[in-house]
């Protein structure tokens, strides 16, 4: 068996892989991909894309863009606030306040998002 911290392939098989890796870590709804660009702009998302069918609806699970902020926060060298992010999601699964990790959570955008700031230290 191999390990990989570092896979570098074109878009396409890219986004295979880190499809079949989601569902390793939980499922698309809290997986965090990245572009890296060793001599310019990187690009930090949640691998199942932005759901414009959700606008407005305040339905979609945020922990994947917030998972995607702490990549981004490691890339640009602020490990501790990479560390504090991605322990206030790590806390946040582990309580099972949240049931469901897709649309079907009965949380709001926002009520999800609150419970990672407060298991950040802040109110």
């Amino acid at each position: 068996r191999e390990w990989f911290d570092v896979i570098v392939t074109c878009n396409m098989f890219g986004d295979i892989i880190t499809d079949l890796g989601a569902m390793i870590q939980g499922g698309m709804g809290i997986a965090a991909g990245a572009n890296i660009n060793p001599q310019g702009v990187s690009m930090f998302e949640p691998i199942h894309g932005s759901a414009p069918k959700y606008t407005g609806k305040s339905v979609i699970n945020p922990l994947a863009a917030i998972a995607a902020a702490g990549m981004m926060l490691e890339h640009l060298g602020e490990e501790k606030g990479a560390k504090l992010v991605d322990e206030a999601i790590t806390k946040l699964l582990s309580s099972g306040r949240i049931k469901d990790l897709s649309t079907k959570s009965g949380l709001k955008t926002y009520e999800i998002g609150d419970m990672v700031v407060r298991n950040m230290g802040g109110s």
